[in-house]
């Protein structure tokens, strides 16, 4: 009996520990100053990798991502915007030659080997608005880069 209580106060733990998904405040679409573009990039919840929270970089600023999470990059119309993920399975990225509007990217862990394979998937705005209103707006705290 006390092995069964102690497998399942260790799973509880793991669960709180490491499976939680990111606290703070639901989506919200922001309104940029004019001559920016907004770039949106968030993570549905997804148990798995839910630890790792490699950093993404969209134009100059960086953010790590958590599961259930999203981050908006405010950044200037009319650049090309170059958006990053990296993790030692690898790197991927998306560039963008930015407009007045808003754009979407789904962040996805996939698994290799040994860690988490990164991707960054643009997602049109009708999708995305479905998926992004469960994330919920990622504290940053001090630099990611």
């Amino acid at each position: 009996m006390n092995r069964r209580l102690l497998v399942l106060l260790l799973g509880v733990v793991a669960t709180v520990g490491f499976g939680c998904a990111v606290q703070g405040q639901p989506f919200e679409k922001i309104t940029s100053a004019p001559g920016n573009a907004v770039i949106y990039v968030y993570r549905p919840y997804s148990y798995g990798s839910s630890a790792l929270r490699p950093a993404v970089t969209c134009g100059e600023d960086t953010a790590r991502i958590g599961p259930g999470g999203y981050h908006a990059f405010i950044v200037p119309a009319g650049a090309k915007i170059v958006c990053s993920i990296q993790t030692d399975a690898g790197t991927d990225e998306v560039e963008f030659q930015t407009e007045r509007r808003s754009y979407y990217i789904r962040e996805e862990l996939g698994w290799g080997l040994l860690t988490a394979t990164p991707h960054l998937n643009p997602v049109d705005t009708d999708a995305a608005q479905t998926e992004i209103q469960s994330c919920v707006l990622e504290p940053q705290i001090g630099s990611a880069k």
